[in-house]
């Protein structure tokens, strides 16, 4: 669906099911996101939201996968999460991101979530899009600066503290 230079980056389809796990039962990676590794049932389900995503939406989680080995080595994208965060949060598109840790370190979450932005601008009216980050997650923060998003306001999501952010495209 997008090409890159070094990735391609479409819906999720079944066949990603089990690297998705693993990328997802990595508690480093995890320490940021909630702390606990989702359950089987719950990364199926969570599948199965980005389909819904797409299905109805038109837009939502790419899976990316890299060119050179057909490897899948993470996610990104923007959805429409619900989270109740307030109309400043929930009324715009949420970008999203998360890569395999054998691939940080190769710049993949700029050049992936880049194209994911750009792809969506082109298709949506989307004046303002917005994230929600640990703020302890240093290298995220410094993508989502990257990427042109800017702090806000903190919240409380799901019992921790979260730093959200804001982009306008105009």
């Amino acid at each position: 669906m997008i090409e890159t230079e070094r990735l391609r980056l479409r819906p999720y389809t079944l066949a990603d099911f089990a690297p998705y796990c693993a990328m997802w039962s990595d508690m480093d990676l995890m320490r940021h996101i909630g702390g606990v590794a989702p359950s089987p049932e719950d990364a199926w389900n969570r599948i199965l939201r980005y389909e819904g995503h797409w299905s109805l939406l038109g837009y939502g989680i790419f899976a990316v996968i890299e060119k050179a080995s057909g490897r899948y080595v993470g996610e990104t994208g923007l959805a429409d999460f619900h989270r109740g965060l307030g109309d400043d949060f929930d009324e715009a598109g949420e970008a999203a991101w998360i890569f395999s840790s054998e691939v940080h370190g190769r710049g993949y979450a700029f050049e992936a979530a880049r194209a994911a932005h750009d792809w969506y601008a082109r298709r949506k009216d989307a004046g303002r899009t917005v994230c929600l980050i640990d703020p302890a997650n240093e290298p995220s923060l410094r993508l989502a600066a990257r990427l042109g998003y800017a702090p806000f306001r903190e919240a409380v999501y799901k019992g921790r503290t979260a730093v959200m952010l804001e982009k306008s495209s105009a």
